[in-house]
């Protein structure tokens, strides 16, 4: 395995395990609302409440490694996505300050501004992490020397398919709602876990309707996205292994088994991530102009020699960020209590 395809899987592992334990923050915060009293959306925020920046390190770390491993991608992404990335960090920024902002006043209206802040942010970060996804599969506009030479509307509804990033970013949005609510039911008990329940029933059905309209609409509309499966047959073993996973999800909870439920969407949640990385390799920007014209990862990499450099940072690193994401849950595990000081 050479370096290049190396950084690519590096890459993906934090992009998945960003969207493993970010992803059910976001469900979380898209759930909120439902919460009928005070005390029931003190427990559903406290639920994430010691762990949801820590999760964040992932996104950061993410970006790092492309910044370092692919800095051309990082320039035409990052440029090409602007006005998406601005609104993604203006939503992280919004759900921080919701968080912390909704204890300092115990006034109604004053908790009530800020939960629909958590809400809003939540959901709209959800749904442009999947436009995103969405447009990187359909493509976006690069020129020949790898500059991205189109605007916003390019990426969010691109002239060929129109309508499937937006129908990824929805997706996306009931992805991470399941996730969330599978989330709470480990975390909350009594009448409140028994509603979480519901949620969780509601948030499967959204799911699985927009799961199979983004894959007729992928099939039909987006062929480049199974070429590579006709180069990797084994790639469709992830196939079956995501539905396989999805069907769990009803099992587990119908006999109680919240855990395994949890470990299913999260299994979901990864294989789709995989899945994504299949249909883009080698490309890591597929370009609709031309298709010479996309950013792999050979013609876009860093020198050996830093690839090099970096993979041994990596391994270095990496156990420590796995490390500390294990000892946060470790101490937070168990249901929710609610203290004075909490949200």
């Amino acid at each position: 395995m050479d370096l290049n395809i190396l950084w690519f899987l590096l890459l993906g592992v934090l992009l998945g395990g960003y969207a493993v334990l970010d992803g059910f923050d976001f469900g979380v915060g898209i759930l909120s609302p439902l919460a009928r009293t005070d005390r029931e959306r003190r427990i559903v925020i406290n639920s994430i409440g010691p762990i949801w920046d820590g999760n964040e390190v992932w996104l950061v770390t993410f970006g790092g490694a492309m910044f370092a491993a692919f800095p051309e991608v990082y320039a035409t992404v990052f440029s090409g996505y602007y006005v998406a990335f601005m609104l993604v960090l203006l939503a992280l920024i919004l759900r921080a300050v919701s968080l912390e902002f909704r204890s300092k006043r115990s006034t109604p209206a004053w908790r009530t501004m800020w939960d629909w802040g958590f809400f809003a942010s939540s959901a709209l970060a959800a749904v442009l992490f999947g436009v995103a996804v969405g447009s990187l599969l359909v493509g976006i506009p690069v020129d020949d020397r790898g500059i991205f030479a189109g605007g916003f509307f390019d990426i969010v509804f691109p002239s060929a398919q129109p309508f499937f990033p937006v129908l990824v970013g929805l997706l996306t949005a009931a992805l991470f709602t399941l996730h969330g609510a599978i989330y709470l039911t480990l975390k909350t008990e009594g009448e409140l876990q028994e509603r979480v329940k519901r949620w969780i029933w509601h948030s499967f059905g959204t799911f699985l309707v927009l799961y199979i309209l983004t894959t007729i609409f992928a099939l039909a509309t987006v062929p480049q996205a199974l070429e590579n499966f006709r180069h990797f047959p084994w790639a469709w073993a992830i196939v079956v292994l995501s539905v396989l996973a999805i069907g769990n999800i009803p099992r587990a909870i119908f006999n109680g088994q919240g855990g395994q439920a949890f470990l299913s969407s999260a299994l979901v949640i990864l294989c789709l991530v995989s899945l994504l990385g299949i249909a883009l390799f080698p490309n890591l920007v597929t370009s609709s102009v031309a298709s010479g014209n996309s950013l792999t990862i050979y013609n876009a990499a860093s020198s050996p020699k830093t690839l090099t450099i970096m993979a041994i940072i990596a391994a270095l690193g990496m156990p420590f960020v796995l490390a500390y994401t294990g000892v946060i849950y470790w101490t937070f595990r168990g249901k929710v209590e609610l203290h004075d000081h909490s949200y």
